[in-house]
């Protein structure tokens, strides 16, 4: 074999060699980044499981916390109640010891959007294990949560949620909607220089501004004291709900989102968007239906409820539930307590 021939074989034996060298370094490296690559998704897998995990804990525990809060404000809800959207309203006043002026139970129908109001003269006589009183005064002793739990008592209906109001935050928010035409049915004329307040309304159809609307719902007149005063506050309801049903609503919603956002008071948290938008979708377009809660003033001004009558017309308003008899005591009792010396 000549020299060139062994020369050749040699450099084809190198050749190979090396091929099998850089193919062999070239699978070491494919694994290589093969396992690179796994041990990156592994690790993003585990860590975006983590993640979840946390995200998963930190909602659960934000979830918890909320029916935590449900649960203390209004107790165990009545399944009795799961077709109805019930929403205690309270417009207080802005004295230093607030006490609640307005007290209203607006209640939605899940399924047919009707509403019922059911008015409460702030004057009910309230008798608890441990103290009694005038409702209205009861939110000064305890906000929002003691009358969410009075009221719920007192009616026997669960309240799922509650908004509180004062008074000048309701003038801006009918100063928003463009004020309310409404009929006046007596000449309003009252001043009392002491409290700062001046009415001077016409008889008659009347466009109230937010102001006047206060002093609208405000006013006492000599024949029906407070009687008059819820009347006046139904009929104001009615009107209300009329005009934010109208289209030119719509282009005012972002500035009322603004005040219910920042102005009130409220029990609604994020978890409850989605109902409350779905209800306020289904809203009818009759007027509710109200109620003034069934009763009589004693000698000392107080509103002394009839039971058996209140019971009546609670299953009319909820035809389909059957109301709580063990709140709302024996049909044949007597009205709700007798007022002490306060």
């Amino acid at each position: 074999m000549s020299n060139t021939t062994k020369d050749n074989i040699e450099k084809k034996r190198k050749s190979m060699n090396r091929r099998r060298r850089i193919k062999a370094f070239r699978l070491i490296f494919a694994l290589v980044v093969l396992c690179l690559i796994g041990s990156a998704i592994v690790f993003i897998g585990f860590s975006v499981y983590n993640a979840g995990l946390r995200v998963y804990s930190e909602f659960a525990d934000m979830y918890q916390g909320y029916t935590d809060r449900r649960t203390a404000r209004m107790g165990q809800a009545d399944p009795k109640f799961d077709g109805y959207t019930n929403i205690l309203i309270l417009g207080v006043d802005n004295n230093e010891r607030q006490n609640a002026d307005t007290i209203l139970l607006l209640s939605f129908s899940n399924e047919t959007g009707k509403s019922r109001i059911i008015s409460i003269p702030r004057d009910t006589w309230i008798n608890t294990y441990s103290n009694s009183g005038r409702l209205g005064t009861f939110y000064g002793w305890g906000g929002a949560k003691t009358m969410v739990r009075e009221v719920s008592k007192l009616l026997g209906i669960s309240i799922h949620q509650y908004i509180v109001i004062d008074m000048s935050t309701f003038a801006e928010l009918i100063d928003v909607l463009g004020g309310v035409d409404i009929y006046v049915e007596e000449n309003m004329d009252y001043i009392d220089e002491e409290g700062g307040l001046s009415i001077h309304i016409g008889q008659g159809y009347q466009h109230l501004s937010g102001e006047d609307v206060q002093k609208y719902l405000r006013y006492r007149g000599e024949k029906l004291g407070d009687v008059g005063r819820v009347q006046r506050q139904q009929k104001f309801i009615k009107a209300l709900y009329t005009k934010v049903l109208q289209l030119d609503t719509i282009p005012k919603l972002p500035a009322i989102a603004d005040i219910f956002r920042n102005k009130m008071e409220t029990s609604a948290e994020i978890f409850d968007s989605a109902h409350l938008a779905n209800v306020l979708r289904k809203m009818s377009s009759d007027p509710p239906t109200t109620l003034m809660l069934p009763g009589a003033e004693n000698d000392d001004g107080a509103w002394i409820v009839n039971r058996p009558e209140m019971e009546a017309r609670l299953s009319e308003l909820f035809p389909q539930q059957d109301i709580r008899q063990s709140d709302m005591g024996d049909a044949d009792s007597e009205p709700i307590g007798t007022p002490t010396d306060e």
